[in-house]
């Protein structure tokens, strides 16, 4: 179990993890196993973690240098599920205006507005994919970015990882959802269906805090392969669940 935390000063967020041996991950006891990190040893939050070609690997979310400003992500390989192996490598940073959005002049809201986090794999056949979500949390245009690996094996080769010009997910005003992202992802029961969790606001202007609520939705695949995540789906709106049959 993966997770960020600090002293109670934002400059010194890193990553951790929690090991538990038991096969059930409701029994059994998680032992802090220590921080996960490069040699670097900058600012990190939002780990995730993944197998490709049989080698594992961490994407999460990350300062350049020391000083707050702009979070990229990176990428690493790992010896183990708590020893990231080398040097990170960066692979996506905010290139585009719709990365960007948020407001230097606010003091409620961290210094910066570019921003990719959120880092989430998104395997599909032969395709691989990268989720991310882009500018700032607290603006109606929080919205979720793509990836996709364009190699066969070299993770840690940034030109490979081509970055979609316009957002993949954003927010729907006329389904009344705003800032929708920080993503995951998750099969049915019956494995037959794919779906995106993410979190959004139900109205503009109401920040990344108390607002916001968890939401889930289907989606589906173009035939090149490619994820299509639709519109947001306005609260209140009954779908069908997971796996469930339509009558």
């Amino acid at each position: 179990m993966y997770f960020a935390g600090d002293d109670g000063n934002n400059n010194n967020h890193r990553l951790y993890v929690l090991e538990n041996e038991s096969a059930d991950p409701l029994s059994g006891n998680w032992n802090y196993k220590g921080k996960v990190s490069d040699p670097s040893d900058k600012w990190a939050i939002d780990g995730s973690v993944f197998t490709f070609s049989k080698n594992l690997y961490i994407v999460r979310s990350g300062w350049e240098g020391d000083k707050n400003g702009q979070q990229d992500i990176y990428i690493a390989k790992m010896k183990n599920p708590w020893t990231i192996d080398g040097e990170r490598v960066r692979i996506s940073s905010a290139v585009y205006d719709w990365e960007r959005h948020g407001d230097l002049n606010d003091a409620n809201n961290p210094p910066h507005v570019n921003v990719n986090e959120g880092p989430q794999i998104l395997k599909h056949k032969k395709k691989f994919y990268l989720i991310y979500s882009a500018s700032g949390c607290w603006t109606e245009n929080y919205s979720l970015g793509m990836l996709t690996f364009t190699g066969k094996k070299n993770l840690l080769d940034s030109s490979l990882w081509l970055k979609s010009p316009q957002p993949v997910f954003h927010q729907s005003p006329e389904n009344g959802v705003y800032a929708p992202g920080h993503n995951s992802f998750f099969k049915s029961p019956d494995g037959k269906e794919d779906w995106i969790l993410y979190h959004a606001n139900s109205a503009p202007a109401q920040g990344c805090g108390k607002f916001r609520s968890p939401r889930a939705q289907r989606f589906t695949w173009n035939k090149k392969g490619i994820p299509y995540f639709g519109e947001p789906v306005k609260a209140g709106i009954s779908i069908k669940a997971p796996g469930q049959k339509q009558f």
